[in-house]
């Protein structure tokens, strides 16, 4: 077999990786502020304080808002996923072990992707409640409330992303399932558990951080968040003779850094 094969089969794996890494791998990335083809090591996200207007005498000057201006530093890193097919690997397994290997890789880098933004949203200090409690209505209202009393954005541009357990607890309460109160559209998704409610998009995530039995839920928007991208997910095959194998690399460069803790409410969740 000539080797310049793996140019055709590298195309055709690269491809099928980052379909997978697009369709299962990472849930929270699209919402999230991403900054994608960055250049170098950093990348920075601007973040950009209120004005306040005010009135002016007549012939006077016009007030100055000095609007405050930050820039907050997200720095890349690589990532990598790989594992080797023996050539030979076809004549004694019945499955299809390029698939199970593109999978594979996908979702690790899924995983890790989502890791980097869930890391960033534990440094959240806004609290509703403790974790004494699960997630009940009465702490959902409480975050709520807090969002709008920070001026978060209702824009259509809130997430809320919580565990398992909690997602149990959501449907238990009859505002959030109930098509009476919120309307056969926005109930659970077909082939997915993911709603609208209260004018966010709630989705479960299995990742989330859990200390001491108490599981750290969020609700926050978009731009409170910033991920940046080096590099897309990337598939590198190379054969290796003394191994009689292909080296099947996938990898990428991301980081993900906090923007504005304003944006995020942390619903720490007892869970047993």
């Amino acid at each position: 077999m000539s080797t310049s094969v793996v140019n055709a089969y590298s195309k055709q794996y690269g491809h099928e990786v980052h379909a997978a890494y697009q369709r299962m791998g990472t849930k929270l990335r699209n919402t999230v502020r991403v900054r994608n083809n960055v250049t170098g090591a950093i990348a920075v996200f601007q973040k950009v304080g209120k004005g306040t207007a005010g009135t002016k005498a007549r012939h006077g000057k016009v007030p100055v808002m000095n609007v405050e201006h930050n820039a907050v530093e997200c720095q890349l890193y690589d990532y990598y996923a790989g594992d080797w097919l023996d050539k030979l690997d076809d004549l004694k397994i019945e499955h299809d072990e390029r698939q199970v290997l593109t999978n594979a890789g996908a979702y690790a880098l899924g995983r890790k992707t989502d890791e980097l933004i869930i890391a960033e949203l534990d440094k959240s200090t806004n609290h509703a409640q403790d974790g004494t409690t699960g997630l009940t209505k009465a702490k959902v209202l409480e975050a709520f409330e807090m969002l709008g009393d920070a001026d978060v954005p209702d824009d259509g541009e809130r997430y809320a992303i919580v565990g398992w357990k909690q997602w149990s607890d959501l449907l238990a309460i009859d505002e959030f399932s109930n098509a009476d109160y919120v309307g056969e559209s926005e109930l659970p998704w077909k082939g997915t558990q993911a709603k609208k409610w209260l004018g966010t998009l709630w989705m479960p995530h299995s990742g989330l951080t859990k200390s001491g039995g108490v599981r750290h839920c969020y609700w926050y928007h978009k731009t409170a968040i910033g991920h940046a991208c080096g590099a897309e997910v990337k598939t590198e095959i190379t054969y290796q003779g003394d191994r009689a194998a292909w080296f099947i690399n996938n990898f990428m460069s991301q980081g993900s850094a906090l923007v504005d803790a304003a944006g995020i409410v942390s619903m720490r969740c007892l869970e047993s």
